[in-house]
């Protein structure tokens, strides 16, 4: 399958959707690595990691039109070496994801749903947050708040973070996709963001661009 989607999701953000159908070969065959990449990649013994990593590279060169590397800090937040957009990744599955801007600070999550979440929500679901009381959605509702909770993750740079203490999802109202508020509160820091979530096959995306 390769390139799912790619769109602006709002003015200077541009995400985009990979599908992995491809085995090691077709995949290695959509990149261009130098040899520290290389190293990271052989690095990885297990061919399904291999290829995962490998689609990451394959869905920014489709988006950026061009040969682009990633580099990382020390929290492992993602950057171009050429710093000509600000990045962020996800994958889950099948799904890879890229949310790309030159100017706006960037998050995006994905997550395959099953129903392992329900056991741990009590870690990242605090009182300030409404969780549905009907069951046919309840795991839904928590998979768009875990997969937003990264996404603000992501866009407040991975640092001094706790998912239930930090980050607050203002309750909303399940749709097939949708808009909802998020506060990153931390230290006297208050910050408000807009994200947006839409379900894609069993799948929950959320994104944020500011």
């Amino acid at each position: 399958m390769g390139l799912a989607v790619k769109e602006n999701v709002e003015d200077d953000c541009l995400m985009g959707l990979w599908e992995i159908e491809e085995d090691f070969d077709t995949i290695y065959s959509k990149v261009s690595l130098d040899e520290e990449e290389k190293n990271t990649l052989f690095g990885f013994k297990n061919v399904d990691r291999q290829i995962e990593w490998l689609s990451v590279r394959a869905l920014l060169n489709e988006l950026t039109q061009r040969n682009s590397k990633i580099i990382y800090n020390q929290e492992h937040k993602p950057f171009l070496f050429d710093n000509s957009f600000n990045i962020s990744i996800t994958h889950s599955r099948k799904l890879t994801s890229i949310l790309l801007s030159k100017h706006k600070q960037v998050g995006i999550d994905l997550e395959y749903m099953s129903h392992r979440i329900n056991k741990i929500s009590h870690k990242f679901i605090n009182t300030d947050e409404y969780i549905t009381s009907n069951k046919a959605f309840e795991l839904l509702h928590f998979y768009i708040h875990w997969c937003a909770k990264e996404a603000l993750y992501k866009i407040c740079d991975k640092v001094n973070i706790n998912f239930k203490d930090n980050l607050t999802i203002k309750p909303f109202e399940i749709e097939h996709a949708g808009k909802i508020k998020g506060v990153h509160h931390n230290e006297g820091l208050y910050e408000e963001f807009w994200l947006n979530y839409q379900i894609r096959d069993n799948y929950v995306i959320v994104h944020c661009c500011k």
